[in-house]
């Protein structure tokens, strides 16, 4: 397997009507939570334990909740906050 992210429960859900920027912003960002999980967690198949609990991370001046799931290999990016208009 390898790492990977996603959208939960899907992207128009997650990100929809986000600009263009932020949404690039929230992506990169998501590549760079898989390079992390993936140095953490050499074999993430072979995890004991529970998951990791639910963080944010400032992007953009917005905010990105996710969480790592080791035993799917994978980084869920469950909501987006865009920053505020101005």
């Amino acid at each position: 397997m390898n790492w990977t992210w996603e959208y939960l429960p899907d992207q128009g859900q997650v990100v929809g009507g986000c600009p263009a920027d932020f949404l690039a912003a929230v992506e990169h960002r998501a590549a760079e939570l898989v390079r992390v999980a993936e140095a953490l967690y050499l074999d993430g198949t072979s995890y004991q334990g529970s998951g990791e609990p639910m963080r944010y991370l400032d992007v953009a001046g917005g905010l990105l909740a996710y969480y790592v799931v080791p035993r799917l290999e994978l980084v869920v990016v469950c909501q987006v906050t865009p920053p505020p208009a101005l």
